[in-house]
């Protein structure tokens, strides 16, 4: 028997399932979809846990709670604590200074005394951060929750047919006032000539990327960040920015194999800051924009405060 309903199951709804058992709740979980699979942008993040990378555009609640991300995720999956490398080509020196400006916690460096393998570049070295393989995240969680006796139904829930608590983490299909989609798009290549340990991020004036590594020589490129809502795949403009800021990045670049191109739309509310609204029995986990990883541990923690303590936290509000 359940004491709690959880309704989607991307890395909100999954986080927060752990967090709940934690605490001695047992939820059920229920996603349409099933278990996660490329049908949600869970399924297409970078897994970079950067806190302070992302504060140079983020709200300070961002990069405050995103700090712990990290040792809760490595309680779950594999966490890489290499940090962030952020570079900028020569002509866009301009790009990192303005970033050293508005960014905390980190230093200059040498790109090749971090990563030997790129071009040298004068760089910025964020240590506290770090990065996890998302797939293997979504995997590793579902295996604990199955440990515990909790796996993902497959089946087409409404919140106002379940009776008792409802947490409600199913992102734009919530359809929550003010919540928009942001359309993000990602290429996944293998490369097994170039060697990366940390996420690096390339500054430009129009065309940021960043580079994520996975095993087996694979890089996660990513991401648009594009205001529309559309699910069309991914467009050639979009593929001829990432891959050519790639190979700006390293020339090697151009002789990897593109694996996989995916794209999906980030629920996000006007101020891009995760939220959990109450309303009436339901709580709902969302906005997570392109903080999921980052920012679900900290939305699952409060939302367990209150279901089990009545606490209400930073995240929490009341509709």
């Amino acid at each position: 028997m359940s004491d709690v309903t959880i309704i989607g199951a991307g890395v909100a709804g999954l986080f927060a399932a752990h967090e709940l058992l934690g605490r001695g709740v047992t939820p059920r979980i229920l996603d349409r979809n099933g278990p996660p699979g490329p049908h949600g942008c869970s399924w297409w993040a970078g897994g970079m846990l950067a806190p302070w990378c992302e504060g140079v555009t983020a709200e300070p609640v961002i990069t405050r709670l995103g700090a712990d991300a990290a040792n809760a995720w490595a309680a779950v999956t594999p966490v890489t604590r290499l940090g962030t490398l952020v570079l900028a080509l020569d002509r866009d020196r301009s790009e990192l200074a303005r970033f050293a400006r508005r960014a905390t916690g980190h230093r200059t460096c040498d790109s090749a005394a971090l990563e030997p393998d790129l071009p040298p570049r004068q760089g910025l070295h964020f240590p506290d951060e770090a990065h996890l393989d998302p797939r293997r995240a979504l995997a590793d969680l579902l295996a604990a929750l199955a440990a515990r006796g909790v796996t993902v139904e497959r089946a087409e829930a409404d919140p106002a047919d379940i009776p008792g608590p409802v947490i409600d983490a199913r992102g734009l299909t919530a359809a929550l006032p003010g919540l928009r989609g942001v359309r993000g798009e990602m290429i996944v290549l293998h490369a097994p000539e170039i060697t990366l340990t940390r996420p690096v991020r390339l500054l430009h004036p129009r065309h940021p990327l960043y580079i994520v590594p996975r095993a087996g020589g694979l890089f996660m490129l990513g991401a648009t960040q594009i205001e529309s809502a559309s699910r069309a795949p991914v467009t050639a403009r979009s593929v001829l920015e990432l891959l050519s800021a790639a190979y700006a990045l390293d020339p090697r670049f151009a002789e990897s194999s593109v694996i996989e191109l995916g794209t999906d739309l980030r629920p996000a509310f006007p101020d891009n800051i995760p939220r959990v609204t109450l309303r009436g029995r339901v709580i709902h986990l969302n906005g997570l924009f392109r903080h999921g990883y980052l920012m679900a541990p900290a939305l699952a923690a409060q939302a367990a405060d209150y279901l089990t303590t009545g606490t209400k936290g930073e995240l929490i509000h009341e509709d």
